[in-house]
């Protein structure tokens, strides 16, 4: 402990991580609502206390050294643990409290889900607010959740984050879809579907969810050795029923995201020539909120929505 610098604080440990975050100054001192200048000073005594540049120009701004970024983790790991030192546990009166729950989830769950997800949270809790995030390539959910800017991600991974809490939420049997006046659909019936048939037609797909990470349904096709013939990615997944009413694509995804469709558009289902396994939707949360009750009642509240959702 007598090593540690004397004027060494809290605020410094908090400008150093959210330095190493955002990698922008100017930026830090909009977050915490401080002069620019004051976060440039906190910088240079950083530097003159760690004998390192922390932040160096890169090609596109500011990045951090070798050795900055090996303080970031640290550094967070200290300001949660004193967080939790001084919060206080007291019951969460879900009618009388007053929070903001931030969930991310993507536009390919059944249309019904999160509908019913808000509804009970505003039932719940009416003084709350709501904020349903997307989920995409350009979204880093894990350190977010981490950060506390998402309190909960649902979504389908083969191999969820092992780091992060889980919880199963529900199964989504696969089927493929595609215009009921196709020319294929109308020769074919539905459980009549090959795999050359499969893999040959025009399909459409979802956009990346996350860089490097191609999809339940392309990642389990490779495993076979297999490739089916995509034509189309859709950032917007629920167009995508829309696009097969005025094309020759198909559509591979879970049957309770068919299911509003199926009644509403002229589309045709078909058994899949492939054994997939079935989409497994989880909500995934990071151990800083683990134990508060208001997030406790939060999970259950999604927990309660995925188990009217199968039992429908």
């Amino acid at each position: 402990m007598s090593s540690l610098p004397q004027h060494l604080d809290l605020h410094l440990i908090r400008i150093l991580y959210l330095l190493l975050v955002e990698k922008n100054v100017s930026r830090v001192a909009l977050k915490l609502n401080q002069p620019q200048p004051s976060i440039s000073a906190s910088l240079r005594k950083l530097r003159e206390l760690t004998g390192d540049p922390l932040l160096v120009r890169g090609a596109r701004g500011m990045v951090p050294t070798q050795h900055g970024e090996s303080l970031l983790n640290p550094a967070k790991r200290i300001l949660d643990q004193t967080e939790s030192l001084f919060v206080k546990k007291t019951p969460f009166v879900a009618q009388e409290e007053a929070r903001t729950f931030h969930i991310a989830a993507p536009d390919y769950l059944d249309s019904q889900f999160l509908p019913n997800v808000v509804a009970l949270l505003r039932r719940g809790s009416p003084k709350s607010r709501v904020v349903l995030h997307s989920l995409g390539p350009g979204i880093d959910h894990i350190r977010q959740l981490s950060d506390g800017g998402l309190d909960l991600v649902i979504a389908n991974w083969d191999e969820p984050p092992a780091h992060l809490h889980i919880s199963k939420l529900f199964e989504d049997p696969i089927i493929c879809a595609m215009h009921a006046e196709n020319a294929y659909a109308r020769r074919t019936a539905s459980d009549a579907m090959t795999l050359d048939d499969y893999l040959s037609l025009p399909h459409v797909a979802p956009s990346q969810m996350m860089p490097g990470y191609h999809g339940v349904i392309d990642s389990f096709l490779e495993r076979q050795n297999l490739q089916r013939n995509v034509v189309v990615e859709s950032a917007y997944f629920g167009l995508i029923p829309y696009m097969l009413t005025q094309t020759d694509l198909v559509l591979t995804t879970g049957r309770q995201f068919m299911r509003f469709y199926e009644k509403t558009l002229p589309l045709k289902t078909y058994t899949v020539p492939l054994k997939f396994p079935p989409m497994r939707f989880y909500q995934l949360w990071h151990q800083r909120v683990h134990q508060a009750p208001e997030h406790k009642w939060l999970r259950d509240q999604v927990s309660a929505a995925a188990k009217a959702l199968v039992q429908r």
